[in-house]
C-alpha cells in the first residue's frame, strides 16, 4: 500500500512539474514574441536607418518638414489608449494607409508612403501600431487587434478612394482588415500585402521549430491559451488567411522568393485562398521585406497598375 501511495505521489509531482514547465515555457514564448522594442520610440535612429536603406526618402522628408507638411497626430482609440501617426494631407480624394512591421514604427516605411504621396499624389497616413513607436501599449498584437485600430484611422482620414498597404506584420494586419466591413462612403478601397504571414499560429510554429527545434505540441497550445487569457486573443483566431477568404475587396500579394522569415509558400496559399479580385507578384532574388528596396521601379509600376486595374 505504501508503495502504491509513493507511486501516486510521484506521478502527481511529475505532473505538477510538467505543468509548471509548460506554463513557464508558454510565458517565455509570449515575452519573446510579443514584447515591444525596448528602445521605442527611437525616432532619430529610425530616420537614420530609413535614409541609409532608402536615400531617396531624405530630400522628400526634408522638403515636407520645411513646409510643415509632414505632421504628427495623436488620437485616443476606443480602447482608451493614445496612438500616434505621421500624415501628409495634400487635399487629394485618395488616401493611403501604410502599416509597418513587427517591432518597427511609422518611420520605417516612409519609403512606401513616399511612393503614394510623391509618385501617385495620395494623402498618406502612417500609424504606429499598438505598443510600437509613439503609440501606447505594452504587448504586440501581431495584427489581430490592430486591424480595429487601423479601421479607426481609416474612418478618421477617409476619402473616396483608399488603399491599405502593409509590410510583414503590417501585411498581415492589412489582410486581416480586408475581411472586415469597410465604411460605406469609401467608394474604392484596395489592400496590398507585402510579405505578410498566413496566421500568427503558422508564423510562431515556424519560428518555434526554426529557432528552438521544438514541435507545435504542447508549447504552442499552452502559449496560445495564455495569450487568450491575458490579452484576449489566441494564435489560432489571428488568421490572415481566414480573413482573406471572406474579403470582398481587391488584394495585391507581394512576396520575395528568398523569404525565410515569412516563407514564400505562405504567399501562394494566401493568393489561392482569395476568391477573386486579386494579383500576385513573387519578387525574384529577394528576402523578407526587401521587395521595394531591391526592385523599386518595378514595385512602383506594379502598385500603380494594381491601383488602376478594373475589378468586376
Amino acid at each position: 500500500m505504501r508503495i502504491k501511495r509513493t507511486i501516486a505521489w510521484s506521478i502527481v509531482v511529475i505532473m505538477v512539474i510538467a505543468i509548471i514547465v509548460l506554463l513557464g515555457g508558454g510565458m517565455f514564448m509570449l515575452r519573446y514574441s510579443l514584447a515591444p522594442n525596448e528602445s521605442r520610440p527611437n525616432i532619430e535612429g529610425s530616420y537614420e536607418k530609413l535614409y541609409s536603406n532608402n536615400p531617396e526618402t531624405q530630400p522628400w522628408v526634408d522638403s515636407l518638414k520645411s513646409i510643415h507638411a509632414l505632421r504628427d497626430t495623436f488620437v485616443t482609440m476606443p480602447t482608451g489608449e493614445r496612438h500616434h501617426a505621421l500624415y501628409v494631407w495634400n487635399g487629394s480624394n485618395k488616401t493611403a494607409l501604410v502599416i509597418h512591421g513587427w517591432r518597427g514604427s511609422s518611420i520605417d516605411f516612409l519609403c512606401i508612403a513616399r511612393m503614394y504621396e510623391h509618385d501617385f499624389g495620395y494623402n498618406i497616413v502612417v500609424p504606429d501600431l499598438h505598443a510600437h513607436g509613439q503609440s501606447e501599449g505594452e504587448t504586440i498584437n501581431m495584427g489581430w487587434l490592430d486591424m480595429q485600430d487601423m479601421k479607426y484611422w481609416l474612418q478618421l482620414f477617409k476619402t473616396d478612394t483608399m488603399v491599405v498597404h502593409g509590410v510583414s506584420m503590417g501585411g498581415a494586419t492589412t489582410m486581416m482588415l480586408s475581411g472586415e466591413e469597410m465604411p460605406a462612403d469609401i467608394k474604392d478601397i484596395r489592400f496590398i500585402d507585402d510579405c505578410g504571414y498566413t496566421s500568427v499560429w503558422d508564423e510562431f510554429a515556424k519560428e518555434l521549430k526554426g529557432q528552438f527545434g521544438l514541435p507545435e505540441f504542447p508549447l504552442m497550445y499552452v502559449a496560445s491559451m495564455l495569450c487568450k487569457i491575458l490579452y484576449g486573443w489566441s494564435f489560432g483566431e489571428a488568421s490572415a488567411i481566414q480573413q482573406v477568404q471572406r474579403s470582398k475587396f481587391p488584394i495585391f500579394f507581394i512576396h520575395g522568393d528568398k523569404d525565410r522569415f515569412v516563407p514564400t509558400k505562405m504567399a501562394y496559399r494566401l493568393y489561392k485562398a482569395k476568391p477573386s479580385k486579386k494579383a500576385l507578384w513573387i519578387v525574384p532574388n529577394t528576402a523578407h521585406a526587401e521587395s521595394y528596396r531591391n526592385h523599386r521601379e518595378e514595385y512602383v509600376n506594379r502598385v500603380r497598375k494594381f491601383l488602376k486595374s478594373k475589378f468586376n
